[in-house]
């Protein structure tokens, strides 16, 4: 799982496992073990280079509400597939977040109502 969600986060950002490597400082084959599962057990700063360089936190890899966009469009039906990979994977974790704390679809959408309805007053002012 830990090696599959480096792959995939190195790919939707378009980085190929030598210059994640490269800007990771770590071996391009040790890297290569772990996407493909063969180490699973990688030093806490091996990750923190890691999700350093792929602009996420480290928590990225221990936490399951953590996903990539490719990963939960797997999960998805087919129908819904190209609509996940076109949301931005902040949004899609965003939502996550908001359904594992119990917040409900009514409930999220007074919110966005009300944020509309606030920048509408400050526009008007």
């Amino acid at each position: 799982m830990l090696g599959a969600k480096i792959r995939q986060l190195r790919k939707e950002r378009g980085i190929s496992l030598g210059e994640l490597a490269a800007r990771a400082d770590c071996a391009k084959s040790y890297l290569s073990d772990i996407e493909r599962g063969v180490r699973d057990n990688p030093s806490i700063q091996f990750l923190e280079k890691i999700a350093s360089v792929l602009e996420v936190p480290t928590d990225f890899f221990f936490d399951r509400s953590y996903t990539t966009a490719q990963m939960l469009a797997s999960e998805l039906a087919p129908e819904l597939v190209a609509l996940v990979k076109q949301l931005d994977l902040g949004w899609l974790q965003l939502t996550q977040q908001a359904a594992a704390s119990g917040l409900t679809k009514e409930q999220f959408q007074e919110f966005i109502e009300y944020a509309r309805w606030k920048a509408s007053q400050s526009a008007d002012t």
